[in-house]
């Protein structure tokens, strides 16, 4: 099978989508898929796969996502703002619009060309303050999941994080990872708050078992931690991750999240064929 592709990356987090309305793959097809087609120097190579699909109701299409180990994503952040661009692009959606995913209904915007902002699914558990006992120490963290079922991430603060290189932070990181504090895994997002507000973050994210440039969903948790938290005042906070910048804006209605949009640009990187080989 000839299998048509684009692919895209938003602030260095890239992906490879696939317009499963022409193919049908079945779900277990699509997970062999992703584990072949987003491993590096053997084939396209991704952090993780796309499949548009039709959607059963009034939304736009259905977004399934697979990381780049061939598990299934609940909800990818940085993936969504693609997929929106790949969908307006394509004529499957206008400039507003809204699609499932497996962690609930998101909604995205076209908003200047390549700039793309979705709303993400809102936090169905937070936990600000928690002490997680690792290697006889203790770690003051945020756990926050996102949607339902819950995109888990952890938020986790690393003095001089802009000069502290991937590899002395990716032992504390797989540690953690794997957690038994978190039964189903967790995002690791390690941070650093600047002079002028803006927020360094680092993310470990299971599925691809790496340090990636970007994650959406976990710079989306980090803001909202320490907004939460009051370390930080203002309803869009600025995140400076490896793979560039991005803004993550908050609202509030009776003490509780409302509003947690993720805005950055967006990159079409190639079209091709994946071929049988």
């Amino acid at each position: 099978m000839r299998i048509e592709f684009t692919k895209m990356q938003g602030l260095g987090n890239d992906f490879i989508i696939i317009d499963n309305r022409q193919y049908a793959l079945t779900f277990q097809q699509l997970q062999i898929l992703a584990k072949k087609v987003c491993t590096r120097r053997f084939s396209v190579g991704s952090d993780g796969l796309m499949a548009l699909e039709n959607s059963n109701d009034s939304t736009d299409f259905r977004m399934r996502f697979f990381n780049a180990d061939g598990s299934v994503g609940e909800m990818c952040g940085n993936g969504a703002r693609c997929i929106a661009r790949y969908a307006y692009i394509n004529k499957i959606a206008g400039k507003k619009m809204t699609f499932k995913t497996t962690a609930g209904i998101v909604s995205g915007e076209i908003i200047n060309d390549r700039l793309v902002g979705v709303l993400l699914n809102l936090p169905e558990f937070i936990e600000l303050r928690r002490i997680v006992s690792l290697h006889q120490n203790e770690y003051p963290i945020s756990y926050i999941e996102l949607g339902s079922p819950g995109l888990p991430h952890v938020v986790i603060e690393h003095k001089g994080l802009k000069d502290t290189d991937d590899t002395s932070l990716t032992e504390l990181a797989i540690a953690l990872r794997y957690h038994e504090a978190f039964p189903k895994g967790a995002n690791i997002n390690f941070y650093e708050i600047g002079k002028d507000s803006a927020v360094t973050v680092r993310t470990y994210e299971r599925g691809v078992e790496d340090f990636t440039l970007a994650c959406g969903t976990g710079s989306a948790s980090v803001a909202l931690a320490l907004f939460l938290r009051e370390e930080l005042s203002n309803n869009i906070i600025r995140i400076n991750v490896p793979g560039g910048s991005l803004d993550v804006a908050i609202g509030m209605s009776d003490g509780k999240v409302e509003k947690l949009q993720l805005i950055g640009d967006t990159n079409m990187i190639a079209e091709g064929i994946i071929l049988d080989e």
